[in-house]
């Protein structure tokens, strides 16, 4: 049942045919059995959204799988590996996952389709476009980006969309819709068994609105993941938040769509200067662009992913990159984001700001169990600072224990502000787990804009562990152990996490992080977002801006500012001097007499509003 870290990227992915007739592994009655129980006897102590999802979808998981249960010994292996997708599916939990033992399943792998579908317009009148299509595998020369897909299976493709995002784990409609509309073409068998149908015929209208038809089959990619995923480390395992078929798929769609891009990291930089090797380090993760606009030029950076192996080092990436955009504004980018590690998520928020981040709250149910896991010496590390209020709430009915931040309030401003300008994030439907952390940040901390595309995020406000996170959780204390046989797989929402700030308390599972809704153009489908990109850009010249930059100089501290009227000054924590009022633009030397190894912290005020805040010696 346990798995070994996953393998590092190593080698180029392979288009193989999917098989769309799986052979299942052969388990016997008891198996099943052990399967059921294990399920049963984890969602019913250690499930952290159970009472939610029954009292939001009217949804009982435990008495259908009392009821699969009855059933077992009159299915074969197929069907009850479906029902049992099924079920679990119908708690629109991508947190909570279970896998089949499907023969000759491998992790990681994804079915695709060689082309990529997006919407543009209103909910209720939206057109398909073909945004990107596999040129290696597509030869008809209609079939082309920009031509409008109308059928699918001989089914009007809205019609198809909305029957497929029935089975789909969104907790809204909208990000049902948002999931379906990418599975159509990219779905995961992590956690899923192959398309029913080995190939799709697809009716569209080509460019000159002539109704065509092409017939393209289904293929495996293996995309494995980057060199610096978290995927292979132990050390944060408990520490995740990542919808991990999204990881997966994203993954699918760079090989697919961006050859160069996947070819570039496997070569990393081993000599150069640092930049250029955390650039390397972290290129399948980050990416960073200046966008000339109607507005000026601003930064662009796009985060594809929190599934990172050191958050640290991250984190310097990120500063790098952005240290070289232009500080008029800067554009965040975490559409399709799977989310992964929580501590990167949350910890990279103070970068962007002169404030102290609160980090996001999780919490377990009280259980007998968890209070027991919480109690273990071994588990004392991860789930010690919660063990007092699971063991009062056993005695006075509450629900959850308290909620406490995975990542410290010292972690989230342990670096401090390396980006000055304002700030716009732009997320959507398919953001999730991590991602939807990071933009609860954004909003609860009063960072910047949350410019969305669709309602909200994808609301997986949860802390995500694997059975053998389980297992190893278990193990330290006296309770049975969950059983599966070979072969099967599950993973599980362990800690919910709610929102702080202003939003404290607010549940992000099934709501997800709200902002200002756009609804995406023609433009951006076929042009690399550009609506969407001035949309931001406008946002940002409407934001008030100020500049603050400091160097160290042998005869005290220089000072460079644009905007600010007061500096104060901090060395080791301590006021190094009375306020400085700065009467005009330009450079200002402080006269400062400060230790080698001592931090200066110089915060800067615009009308007594802290606008800038900058640390050295660190």
């Amino acid at each position: 049942m346990t798995r070994a870290p996953r393998r590092r990227a190593s080698r180029a992915p392979v288009l193989s045919r999917t098989d769309v007739a799986p052979q299942v592994a052969k388990l016997s009655w008891a198996d099943r059995l052990d399967i059921l129980d294990s399920l049963s006897l984890l969602l019913d102590q250690i499930y952290v959204h159970l009472p939610l999802k029954r009292s939001l979808y009217g949804f009982d998981i435990l008495r259908a799988l009392a009821s699969l249960r009855l059933q077992s010994t009159s299915i074969n292996d197929v069907q009850f590996h479906r029902e049992l997708t099924t079920l679990i599916n119908r708690l629109r939990d991508a947190h909570t996952q279970y896998q089949g033992p499907y023969e000759g399943r491998r992790e990681g792998v994804v079915a695709s389709l060689p082309f990529l579908v997006e919407g543009f317009g209103p909910r209720e009148d939206t057109t398909y476009l073909v945004s990107k299509i596999d040129h290696n595998e597509v030869k008809d020369r209609y079939f082309t980006e920009g031509v409008q897909i109308t059928h699918w299976n001989g089914i009007p493709f809205d019609r198809a969309l909305d029957l497929h995002a029935e089975v789909e784990t969104g907790g809204r409609p909208d990000s049902r819709l948002a999931r379906a509309l990418e599975s159509l073409t990219f779905r995961s068998l992590e956690y899923a068994p192959p398309p029913n149908e080995e190939w799709v015929i697809i009716d569209f209208l080509d460019n000159r609105r002539t109704k065509r038809t092409i017939r393209l089959s289904w293929k495996n990619i293996e995309p494995e993941f980057a060199p610096s995923s978290g995927q292979r480390g132990l050390a944060t395992r408990f520490r995740r938040s990542i919808h991990l078929g999204a990881e997966a798929v994203r993954r699918a769609k760079k090989y697919r769509f961006n050859r160069d891009l996947w070819k570039a990291e496997t070569k990393s930089v081993r000599t150069g200067s640092k930049k250029q090797k955390l650039a390397s380090k972290f290129a399948d993760f980050l990416t960073a662009r200046v966008e000339r606009t109607a507005c000026g030029d601003y930064g662009y950076l796009r985060i594809w992913s929190f599934d990172v192996d050191d958050d640290e080092a991250f984190i310097e990436a990120a500063s790098m990159l952005v240290k070289d955009l232009p500080d008029r504004g800067l554009i965040i980018d975490i559409r399709n984001n799977p989310g992964g590690l929580i501590w990167a998520a949350e910890r990279l928020l103070q970068i962007f700001t002169p404030n102290p981040v609160q980090p996001t709250k999780f919490a377990l149910r009280t259980t007998s169990t968890t209070a027991e896991m919480a109690r273990a010496v071994f588990n004392r590390e991860e789930l010690g600072v919660w063990s007092n209020s699971l063991t009062t709430a056993e005695s006075t009915g509450e629900p959850y224990s308290a909620h406490i931040p995975i990542t410290s309030m010292e972690q989230c401003s342990n670096i401090g502000q390396r980006y000055g300008g304002p700030v716009v994030v732009i997320c959507d439907a398919n953001t999730y787990s991590s991602g939807d952390l990071f933009a609860a940040g954004v909003v609860d901390n009063g960072i910047g804009p949350l410019v969305c595309v669709g309602d909200a995020t994808g609301a997986g406000g949860a802390n995500v562990w694997s059975a053998r996170d389980l297992v190893d959780a278990l193990r330290p204390t006296k309770l049975p152990l969950p059983r599966f046989p070979k072969g099967v797989d599950f993973q599980m929402s362990v800690r919910r996490a709610v929102r702080s700030g202003a939003a404290d308390g607010a549940l992000i599972e099934d709501g997800g992080v709200a902002g200002q809704r756009y609804d995406m153009t023609g433009n951006d489908v076929v042009n690399g977002n550009r609506d969407l990109i001035e949309h931001c850009a406008r946002i940002l010249a409407t934001q008030p801006w100020t500049r603050m930059n400091v160097k160290r100089l042998a005869s005290g501290i220089e000072v460079e500012t644009v905007g600010l009227d007061r500096i104060d000054v901090y060395v080791s924590g301590h006021p190094a001097c009375p306020s400085t009022p700065v009467a005009r633009d330009g450079k200002h030397l402080l006269k400062l007499r400060v230790g080698k190894h001592e931090t200066v912290e110089i915060v800067g005020f615009s009308q007594d509003t802290v606008r800038q805040k900058r640390r050295i010696g660190q």
